[in-house]
């Protein structure tokens, strides 16, 4: 079975912001609300969890990222 990384590939971003050049890429990412962070070259990495929630329309949550916020609800329990 193959590896995958936690972050996604150069060419996984370029495809998902439809830009190869660094720059245009954090332009994108930044437009378009995604949380990112710079290496030290000024290349955006975007985790690899993340983006499969953004690309499926779940919000991420800071608190925890993988999992929705739910409250048990025992009001109708006799």
């Amino acid at each position: 079975m193959e590896f995958q990384s936690e972050t996604l590939t150069e060419d996984e971003l370029a495809t998902i912001t439809g830009y190869q050049i660094p720059s245009k890429q954090i332009v994108w990412l930044i437009d378009n609300q995604w949380e990112h962070v710079l290496t030290g070259a000024r290349r955006p990495i975007v985790g690899r969890v993340y983006a499969r929630m953004k690309l499926a329309g779940v919000t991420p949550s800071a608190v925890n990222p993988a999992a929705e916020t739910w409250a048990l609800d025992l009001a109708n329990v006799s």
